[in-house]
């Protein structure tokens, strides 16, 4: 059977929508006029679901929550685990999403399973939501006979990635929120507030310090030509923007973003921290190493690193080892290395793979704590410093007429 979302009345005249199964759009209309439902639109879910078919729009804001995918992935291993058929779980997982779209999406899914097809097939047709890092993951369960295991493995997973994202987030929110608050309060300062002073000391006549001329200048131009500024800053951000859509210019300036100090350990250290997580996710689901490492380097978001892993991909696929493949890139730590090396010569590289992930995830961590703790007192520095320099610009045309006075 498929899957019909539905819109109707219900016997009070109010406005019901939902999904329901049947054969065709005659036998839905039929089972919703038998629960007192008046039918007013019926539509096919999986004809409205093909996620390339949609409009900006919705891939930009219907997009699923990392939650719900974690929460979607987690409550189908349960209940694969307790028994229940694939398409009995994928039913009652949908209806306890409370979200139209992710209800539909699963609805749609196991509409394609209940017509034959694999649950990595089903997934397949709706590739914005569940990635390739997935439906390989999921391929190796069904192959395996441990969907069960697969997705707990994959759930978990999922769940340290949303953790880790969500942390830097957190991490970040106060320094951006100082950040803003520390332009708002000097731009407000440099327009309203030294004008009007400023009016003061030019009828006066008298020569005015160097701080004060430049506090000045810097009022008058940020009062006449703001607006020019801010457009300039769009525009800007724009071509960069642009610019980045070319591939080759972002390959450079992934390329050079290694070379740059902090950013490029930074950017080395998560990376690993994500291939390694996956490449250990995708080898205890069962995927070989060599198709593992062809979907992990998907997920890595640096272009340069990207295109070396390609090539580690080959040689390990030509026979040579893992750690020495990737050494070969010089765009992995050493303790990485070593540790994967380690997992080789142990036979438990899976188990390595999920250390050395767990490590770098740590150091990452741990520097972006740090650089977080030191942006906050450095931003009340500036800020002070800024004030500093608005009141003695103020303040000594100020001192100067004193004296002229007495």
């Amino acid at each position: 059977m498929a899957a019909f979302e539905y819109t109707a009345l219900d016997a009070n005249g109010k406005t019901k929508k939902g999904i329901l199964e049947g054969d065709s759009l005659r036998h839905v209309r039929q089972l919703m006029r038998d629960i007192g439902l008046t039918p007013m639109n019926v539509e096919l879910t999986t004809s409205v679901e093909k996620e390339g078919q949609q409009g900006f729009v919705a891939r930009a804001f219907g997009k699923l929550k990392p939650m719900e995918m974690v929460l979607f992935t987690r409550q189908l291993a349960t209940l694969v685990s307790a028994g229940l058929p694939l398409e009995e779980a994928m039913s009652a997982v949908a209806q306890q999403t409370s979200r139209k779209r992710a209800r539909k999406i699963f609805m749609a899914v196991r509409t394609r399973v209940v017509e034959g097809q694999t649950l990595t097939r089903a997934m397949a047709e709706h590739p914005g939501t569940f990635n390739e890092l997935y439906r390989s993951t999921v391929g190796a369960g069904e192959q395996s006979g441990q969907l069960d295991n697969v997705l707990e493995n994959l759930a978990d997973y999922l769940e340290k990635q949303h953790e880790s994202r969500r942390n830097v987030q957190s991490a970040l929110y106060y320094p951006i929120l100082l950040f803003i608050v520390a332009v708002i309060i000097v731009g407000g300062l440099m327009t309203y507030v030294v004008p009007t002073i400023v009016e003061v000391f030019s009828s006066t006549g008298e020569a005015l310090p160097l701080v004060t001329v430049i506090l000045i200048t810097v009022s008058e131009f940020l009062r006449d030509w703001a607006w020019a500024v801010l457009i300039g800053l769009l525009l800007f951000l724009l071509l960069v923007r642009y610019s980045l859509s070319i591939n080759a210019i972002r390959m450079a300036w992934h390329r050079v973003k290694l070379r740059l100090p902090t950013f490029g350990w930074f950017a080395r250290s998560m990376n690993a921290a994500r291939y390694a997580n996956t490449l250990a996710i995708l080898g205890s689901s069962g995927v070989p190493l060599v198709d593992g490492m062809n979907i992990a380097s998907n997920v890595v978001n640096n272009l340069w690193i990207r295109r070396l892993l390609e090539q580690a991909y080959i040689h390990v696929s030509e026979g040579t080892s893992l750690n020495r493949a990737l050494d070969t890139t010089k765009q992995f730590p050493p303790i990485f290395i070593h540790m994967i090396a380690s997992g080789e010569m142990s036979g438990s590289l899976d188990k390595m793979l999920f250390k050395s992930a767990e490590y770098q995830q740590q150091e990452l961590q741990r520097i972006i704590d740090t650089l977080v703790e030191l942006f906050r007192p450095t931003m009340l520095l500036v800020m002070a410093g800024m004030v500093f320099f608005i009141m003695i610009a103020v303040l000594l045309p100020i001192l100067s007429m004193t004296q002229l006075a007495i």
